[in-house]
């Protein structure tokens, strides 16, 4: 897809903040630093829309984007590792299961994981609890570029038995500097999703 309008709607700190509207949404989980932002703003031929950071815990609010005003990319904050207290980081827990559970706009999930490591524990929690909502869960393995080539199916097997992915699932590798894995992201998601396009 070719998009030419993408907008930051709002950063909701908490669910009253949550932008009311018909369109669909797609959100983006995973831990940390795995890349969420980087992934949104390939997507979308930004450079800078999703504000990325080196410092894990940088997004500590649900982001909305409106895509073409046809849909939205929500980033989610990331799980795992942040260097802020545990009162804080269960808030950011509770604020995304919430999300998550009570959204009727979210149409996707889509799972961030990093290829060049096995499945940590909090993914597998989060990708099992994306598979009991949402038939076909899209796993995305970023930073694909930092292993060699050689490497890649390897690696992708490891994620795929360490998530115990379902046959309906989809597993793309995704390198947001070469943007490899890009198109066939958009496909899936315009074959999954009810975009107004």
């Amino acid at each position: 897809m070719d998009v030419t309008k993408s907008e930051l709607v709002i950063t909701a700190g908490n669910k009253n903040q949550f932008p009311e509207h018909d369109l669909p949404e797609i959100a983006f989980a995973g831990k940390s630093n795995v890349g969420k932002s980087s992934l949104i703003n390939a997507l979308i031929n930004r450079k800078a829309l999703a504000r990325t950071s080196s410092q894990p815990g940088k997004t500590q609010t649900i982001n909305f984007y409106n895509i073409q005003d046809a849909f939205m990319f929500v980033d989610l904050p990331g799980y795992g590792y942040a260097k802020v207290s545990k009162e804080h980081r269960d808030r950011w827990g509770q604020l995304i299961e919430g999300y998550l559970q009570n959204r009727s706009q979210l149409q996707k999930v889509i799972l961030l994981v990093d290829i060049r490591h096995e499945v940590g524990a909090n993914d597998k929690i989060m990708y099992d609890w994306i598979s009991h909502y949402h038939h076909n869960v899209i796993v995305v393995a970023t930073k694909m570029d930092k292993i060699k080539r050689s490497q890649i199916q390897k690696h992708l097997s490891i994620i795929k038995k360490g998530l115990e992915l379902s046959p309906k699932d989809t597993l793309v590798g995704f390198s947001a500097e070469t943007k490899q894995g890009k198109d066939e992201l958009w496909t899936f998601m315009e074959n999954n999703v009810n975009m107004e396009l």
